[in-house]
């Protein structure tokens, strides 16, 4: 990773300030850049682009976004290369060994609910990205900083005033973000799979009472599909994936609005599978 963008590095440090620094010369999956724009740009209304493997890939944002556009940038990176897993969008998180996923398109609130898991004890595999071996049946993640956007900042500031967010930044294609630092815990652990036990489809409605319930195994199945970056990559061997996901899984339909509720419906969840 290689930038000229001021500031971008005391972003990193502090919200990766738990993970290991590789070697210079270690292995890299993606080698990538997020450089200033040359010429009158770098000075008058300043902007930066993410470079993947030296190639530009991305139009260039206004510079006060390089972080956010570092973040997404390695989410198309592994979405669009990683090919050895089944690549889901969606949220992972664990305790005491029992895993959900949680898939949902924009709009749902599943950042803003698995910041909240996160908070109250949950490991933090990934708030954006499933990544399940079809071989083994086994969901890797990432524990990388959760995207939250708009009004989800100021909500998970007032449920968990000690977490860590950069500044909001305002004025980006998903409206004002911030990203919320992963606990030290799951970075700890970042290397450990987990074999899922709930897939979760998560909507926020506003004033709606918690109400976890069950949900068909074909609607679940389309949803996955829908929701994975390279599903139509791996052809049949995709779809046989997502049905051993599907099968081997408690599918649920959860509705909420207020994160405490929230947590309570995942740790009673968790309860009654006899963990």
């Amino acid at each position: 990773m290689r930038s000229d963008v001021p500031g971008l590095a005391a972003d990193i440090a502090r919200l990766y300030a738990d993970f290991p620094v590789a070697d210079a010369d270690a292995f890299a999956d993606f080698h990538v850049e997020v450089l200033r724009e040359p010429g009158l740009r770098r000075w008058m209304r300043p902007l930066a682009r993410f470079f993947f493997d030296g190639q530009p890939s991305f139009i260039p944002l206004p510079q006060r976004h390089a972080f956010a556009m570092l973040e997404w940038g390695l989410n198309w990176c592994v979405a669009s290369h990683a090919h050895q897993y089944l690549a889901i969008h969606a949220a992972v998180v664990e305790k005491e060994g029992r895993a959900a996923l949680l898939p949902a398109p924009p709009g749902s609130g599943k950042s803003t609910l698995c910041a909240a898991l996160v908070q109250r004890g949950w490991r933090l595999l990934s708030d954006e990205l499933a990544l399940y071996d079809m071989d083994t049946g086994l969901v890797w993640g990432m524990a990388r900083p959760i995207n939250l956007k708009n009004a989800s900042i100021d909500i998970i500031r007032r449920f968990a005033p000690e977490a860590v967010l950069t500044r909001p930044v305002e004025g980006t294609t998903k409206g004002t973000i911030a990203l919320l630092k992963p606990p030290a815990e799951s970075v700890r652990r970042v290397a450990e799979p987990v074999r899922p036990t709930w897939i979760v489809l998560p909507a926020y409605a506003a004033g709606a009472a918690p109400a976890m319930e069950p949900q068909g195994r074909a609607r679940t199945f389309m949803l996955l599909a829908e929701q994975s970056f390279n599903y139509d990559v791996h052809g049949p061997r995709g779809f046989e994936a997502v049905g051993r996901l599907v099968d081997g899984c408690g599918c649920h339909r959860f509705r909420y609005s207020a994160l405490d509720d929230a947590v309570a419906a995942f740790d009673t969840l968790l309860r009654e599978s006899g963990a």
